[in-house]
C-alpha cells in the first residue's frame, strides 16, 4: 500500500504544467498505464481467459485426434497394402496354375484328338476293306451268274436236245459251290 501512495504522489507532485517531449519519462504515465493494464488483465482474466483458454485445449484435442486419426489411417493403408500385395501374389501364383493347367489340358486334348482320328482312320481302313471284301464277293457272285449264263447259253446250244435247262442250271451252280469251297 505505501508503494501505491508514493506513486501517487509522484504522479501528482510531477503533474504540474510541465511540457516535454514524446520520449521524456513521465511517471504518472507510467502509472496510469500500469494501473490500466492491470485492470484490463483483470478484466479479461474474469471474461475472455476461460473461453480462449477452453478454445485453445479444444484446439489443442482437435489436433491431436486428428493426429491420431492421420497415425491410425497410416497403419490401415499400410496393411492394406501389405495385404494387397500378398492377394496380388496369390492371384499371380493362382494365373500360373491356371495357365499350366490349361497348358496341360491342351496337351491332353490334342493326344485324345490325335487317338480319335487314328481310331477313326482305323475304322475307316477297316469299313474300307470290309466294304472293298463286299463289293468284291458282289462282283464275284454277279461274275459268277453271268459265267453260269454264260456257260449255259453255250451249254444250251451244244447239247440243246439232250439236256434240259433246269438240269443245267443245278449242275453248273453246284460245280460252281465246289469251287468257292
Amino acid at each position: 500500500m505505501k508503494l501505491i501512495s508514493y506513486l501517487l504522489l509522484l504522479v501528482f507532485k510531477e503533474s504540474g504544467e510541465k511540457t516535454g517531449s514524446p520520449l521524456d519519462v513521465n511517471p504518472g504515465v507510467i502509472l496510469w498505464t500500469v494501473v490500466t493494464f492491470i485492470f484490463l488483465l483483470l478484466i479479461l482474466k474474469k471474461i475472455a481467459w476461460k473461453p480462449i483458454l477452453n478454445s485453445l485445449s479444444e484446439r489443442e484435442n482437435l489436433i491431436k485426434s486428428s493426429l491420431e486419426k492421420a497415425d491410425k489411417a497410416q497403419k490401415d493403408a499400410e496393411k492394406l497394402l501389405a495385404e494387397n500385395k500378398v492377394n496380388l501374389s496369390k492371384a499371380e501364383e493362382e494365373a500360373k496354375k491356371i495357365i499350366e493347367q490349361s497348358r496341360e489340358l491342351a496337351d491332353k486334348l490334342k493326344s485324345q484328338i490325335l487317338e480319335e482320328s487314328k481310331s477313326q482312320a482305323k475304322k475307316m481302313i477297316v469299313d474300307a476293306a470290309s466294304e472293298i471284301d463286299r463289293k468284291n464277293a458282289e462282283a464275284f457272285n454277279k461274275l459268277k451268274d453271268q459265267v453260269a449264263d454264260i456257260a449255259i447259253g453255250a451249254a444250251e446250244k451244244i447239247l440243246r436236245e439232250t439236256l434240259d435247262k433246269e438240269k443245267q442250271t443245278k449242275l453248273v451252280n453246284k460245280y460252281l459251290n465246289d469251287l468257292n469251297n
